[in-house]
């Protein structure tokens, strides 16, 4: 009786194709050497081997079929983008790094060096990816989700851009989503549906978005206090504020601050 064939353990990597914008990814599927590429891709993952694509690389995969059913992530201006040529899949560009099954994706510049230490996490051990990362002067990032510019989200789109200009204008008092529906002669429904299809995120988390990145500005360029920052950005409370970014950025207002403000931040309490 033949053996059967063992699962293929090998690690593909693909690294990002050096793509910035919709129109440059488009175009780049058209070359006629990318069928060659698709055809090794889904070989590797027939035979159940994995497949480590970051940034606009992650586009490749979606040009073999591959994420369908998959939670990925790419570059988070892309994401909208990624999210439409592919339906079936869920992409979250929160996320820094996301593994699924055989599939796993990075996101934005650099997030290959995340990649990386996610492979030598999972394959190795954490200890081995920890020893490297501070050999090479690497802080662990989690999340894309702090480093998004809402206006770039909405890049392309005038509806979406008219929200977060409305949304960054509103702060911290911001229009409701049926006023803004009003305001643009369309259904809740409708408003919520384009947005999504064109960043991505429902509405209320493009207000997220907006907030989070007015927070970030304020504690890295300002003397404001943490609870002051909450109060400019539309919360009562810090504790709200302090469990949003922990849950969008996986980071503690705190840890946005400069040394300097954080220093004089203590001085004035002691």
């Amino acid at each position: 009786m033949p053996k059967r064939p063992r699962p293929d353990s090998s690690i593909w990597l693909v690294p990002g194709l050096g793509l910035n914008d919709a129109d440059a990814v488009l175009s780049r599927f058209l070359a006629p050497q990318v069928a060659t590429a698709i055809k090794a891709l889904r070989a590797q993952a027939n035979a159940g081997g994995t497949i480590a694509a970051s940034c606009s690389a992650v586009f490749l995969l979606r040009e073999a079929d591959l994420l369908p059913g998959k939670r990925v992530t790419t570059t988070w201006w892309l994401g909208s983008l990624l999210q439409q040529l592919e339906p079936r899949c869920m992409v979250d560009v929160d996320q820094m790094v996301v593994a699924d099954g055989t599939i796993v994706t990075a996101g934005s510049a650099f997030a290959h060096i995340d990649l990386m230490f996610h492979l030598l996490r999972t394959r190795f051990n954490p200890s081995l990816a920890d020893a490297v990362s501070r050999a090479m002067l690497i802080d662990g990032r989690q999340s894309q989700a702090q480093y998004i510019v809402p206006a770039v989200l909405a890049h392309g789109n005038d509806l979406a851009g008219r929200l977060v200009a409305r949304f960054e204008a509103g702060l911290p008092n911001p229009p409701s989503v049926e006023a803004l529906a009003a305001e643009l002669r369309m259904s809740s429904r409708t408003l919520s549906r384009h947005v999504k299809e064109s960043t991505g995120r429902s509405v209320s988390a493009l207000l997220q978005s907006v907030r989070i990145h007015r927070a970030r500005m304020l504690l890295e360029t300002s003397h404001l206090s943490v609870e002051q920052v909450a109060e400019q950005v539309g919360y009562a409370d810090a504790t709200a504020l302090r469990r949003l970014m922990r849950k969008m950025t996986q980071a503690t207002p705190r840890q946005f601050r400069p040394v300097v403000f954080d220093h004089k931040q203590k001085a004035r309490h002691e």
